[in-house]
């Protein structure tokens, strides 16, 4: 992995066919080598922290780790998923190149240190309950392991009921701890629980968020992505299109040459 080249982590928030999966996967595989970005395909197997207990919830982690190998092997992409529970840190670190830790489970000691011994790449959502310096604490749990680095992602921060607010200045302030810091455009628009049992969002605000994390230095761009975000069986209020990549890249690419000059 080129630590120079801008990095986008991207993919549908759930896995839900494999087909559909493969078609993003591929999408983004061919746009961002178009764009010079180095990738990384995500998606969940579970996600257990649905708002409603009969939100689909993925294929599990059996069939979702076969699914995630197939697209890695054939694309030949990195991967990244979500662990919720200590044992499932081992399966998914035989398939991932990445493992993520939701923004809710952010402090789950255990947790952080056990995904840390993997010597994967760990990267940890900032709960939106957090304040940037705390996540030093993150930090120095999952190097309490022999994690290969240790990642940072924004992803908006509570500061009242059903909405998200991203303080921009604590961008920099993450950078001091961790080895990247990444910003999460598209679930800093989400409107959590805020769809009777389901949570909502603002997606056309997803381009104004990217360009000011990417004016402010961040090191790669989180986003959920899918071909038809108002179908998507989980958080298609804040999904972008696949279609809409293109520019959104366009202007990552633009901030970034402009950034050069400063």
């Amino acid at each position: 992995m080129n630590k120079n080249s801008f990095l986008i982590i991207a993919g549908p928030c759930v896995l839900e066919d494999f087909d559909t999966a493969f078609q993003i996967a591929q999408t983004l595989k061919d746009l961002t080598a178009q764009f010079g970005f180095d990738y990384i395909f995500k998606a969940s197997f579970d996600k257990a922290n649905r708002t409603s207990l009969y939100s689909y919830r993925g294929p599990g982690l059996e069939k979702g780790l076969e699914m995630l190998a197939e697209i890695k092997e054939t694309l030949q992409v990195r991967i990244t998923t979500d662990v919720h529970e200590c044992w499932q840190v081992q399966p998914v670190s035989e398939v991932v190149d990445v493992i993520q830790i939701p923004a809710f489970l952010c402090r789950q000691t255990d947790l952080l240190v056990l995904a840390g011994k993997t010597g994967k790449i760990v990267n940890v959502k900032k709960g939106q309950f957090l304040s940037p310096w705390d996540t030093k604490y993150i930090v120095e749990k999952v190097r309490a392991g022999s994690a290969n680095e240790v990642w940072l992602t924004e992803r908006g921060t509570c500061f009242g009921y059903r909405n998200l607010v991203v303080d921009f200045r604590g961008l920099p302030v993450m950078k001091e701890y961790a080895d990247r810091v990444i910003f999460d455009a598209t679930h800093s628009v989400q409107l959590p629980g805020g769809a009777e049992g389901k949570s909502g969002g603002e997606r056309q605000f997803v381009p104004y968020l990217i360009r000011a994390a990417v004016a402010v230095g961040v090191d790669g761009i989180f986003m959920e992505v899918h071909p038809n975000p108002d179908k998507a069986l989980c958080d298609g209020p804040n999904s972008l299109p696949l279609s809409e990549l293109k520019k959104v890249f366009n202007e990552i690419k633009a901030l970034l040459s402009a950034l050069k000059n400063v």
